[in-house]
């Protein structure tokens, strides 16, 4: 891997890391455990599609853990990385068949594999398959802040055309 892509990657975890703890010192928006922004998501998006498949689940993945030993709540983990990965799966198959102009797509739909992993896993780490009652919910909310990150993502990437092309060439 050169070095500037590497630097590339290592400033856009740092962004989406800085993101993830500044939105984690934000009190809840509802009084729904486990519903947030998600805003570091947008480094996600934006890294799959200008960067590529490869170098957005490598950031997604530092972020991860990253994240869960800065904000000292290492058994979060587990739920993270399981959202992690269905959602970097949707986000990257997406890439295949959308246009720059329809990231808030794979904003949206990354969001709710990223809630569907996350309770896929609680149900498997607690044993308790009633939790899925509880997935509409988490779905209709992650439709809704995946949006407003794949539309930040989308307008980062087609506003900042020229800067992405000298930063990222």
């Amino acid at each position: 891997m050169k070095v500037k892509k590497l630097v590339q990657m290592a400033l856009l975890t740092a962004i989406a890391l800085t993101i993830f703890l500044l939105e984690a010192q934000i009190p809840p928006l509802v009084p729904i455990p486990g519903i947030k922004l998600g805003l570091a998501n947008i480094v996600t998006v934006f890294a799959v599609f200008a960067m590529g498949a490869k170098e957005g689940a490598a950031i997604l993945f530092c972020r991860i853990f990253l994240g869960a030993v800065f904000a000292g709540n290492f058994g979060m983990i587990f739920y993270s990385a399981a959202g992690g990965l269905l959602s970097i799966l949707v986000t990257v198959g997406l890439k295949k068949v959308l246009t720059l102009h329809q990231l808030w797509v794979a904003g949206a739909l990354g969001a709710v594999a990223h809630s569907v992993g996350q309770m896929l896993m609680a149900i498997v780490l607690t044993r308790t398959p009633a939790l899925a009652v509880y997935l509409p919910i988490m779905i209709a909310v992650s439709i809704l802040t995946g949006i407003f990150t794949g539309l930040c993502a989308q307008f980062l990437l087609n506003r900042g055309d020229n800067l992405w092309k000298t930063i990222f060439s």
